[in-house]
């Protein structure tokens, strides 16, 4: 597999507040990243700094070659080869589903309505929404709102998607179907990185693992299941002592 993406030496500052320290991270074509760790250890600020959405005060973030750099006029082309699902859907409440999904194929990339329609609805499909495909997203529980976000990313056909704690505003019962979802991405060979608290999700659908904590990477592996049996560092040892998965 060829090298997708690159982060290197990447350092990320609020103010005073160093939030990522010399980030190093490369990710092949068709990899599943999962990134964990303690919350506000720097997780999605690091997924918002991969897509241009956050300025950094040092390193290179490269996609296929491409630099990323939040505020250049190119950063719009770029963002195309990133696709990102937020955990708060970002729907537009006016339009309905089909609308919403068609919106950047049409507007960004220039595609035909028919185009972008056909494979808009063969995506809902997929994911079992295309009977949704005319109604407003008030209409949606938020597990079909999720599924619809997944579904206008994927309209892109961006070579990376970035997914940030997707499931955290869901109700426990909706969390399974968008999840799924996730995972039938995973077994199509899509590249993906997943900011996730659901371990035994992580578990099943990582093909490495990269810890976070205050800023650094404290461990990474490709061992996803024996990590999960036995980290290698005492902080990741006792970060995962307060889940309970299969």
């Amino acid at each position: 597999m060829s090298e997708l993406l690159k982060v290197t030496h990447l350092h990320k500052e609020f103010g005073p507040n160093v939030v990522l320290k010399d980030i190093n991270l490369s990710v092949k074509k068709g990899e599943v990243v999962v990134i964990i760790g303690p919350s506000g250890c720097g997780k999605s600020t690091f997924l918002r700094c991969l897509n241009g959405l956050e300025e950094i005060q040092s390193g290179v973030i490269t996609v296929d070659g491409l630099p990323v750099e939040a505020g250049k006029r190119d950063i719009t082309k770029l963002r195309q080869k990133i696709g990102m699902v937020f955990q708060s859907y970002e729907l537009f409440p006016h339009k309905t589903v089909l609308e919403n999904i068609i919106l950047a194929p049409t507007k960004v990339q220039k595609r035909t309505r028919e185009d972008a329609t056909r494979e808009a609805l063969e995506l809902l499909d997929k994911v079992g929404l295309v009977d949704k495909k005319d109604y407003y997203p008030r209409q949606l529980s938020g597990g079909q709102k999720q599924r619809v976000a997944i579904v206008r990313a994927l309209l892109m056909h961006p070579e990376v998607i970035l997914f940030d704690e997707v499931t955290a505003a869901l109700d426990p019962e909706m969390v399974h179907e968008v999840l799924e979802t996730m995972i039938a991405l995973a077994k199509s060979g899509s590249t993906m990185l997943i900011v996730t608290h659901e371990m035994a999700f992580a578990k099943a659908v990582a093909d490495r693992i990269i810890f976070l904590d205050k800023g650094d990477i404290v461990e990474e592996t490709s061992d996803v299941k024996d990590f999960f049996i036995q980290p290698k560092t005492e902080r990741a040892q006792k970060f995962l002592k307060t889940f309970a998965y299969e």
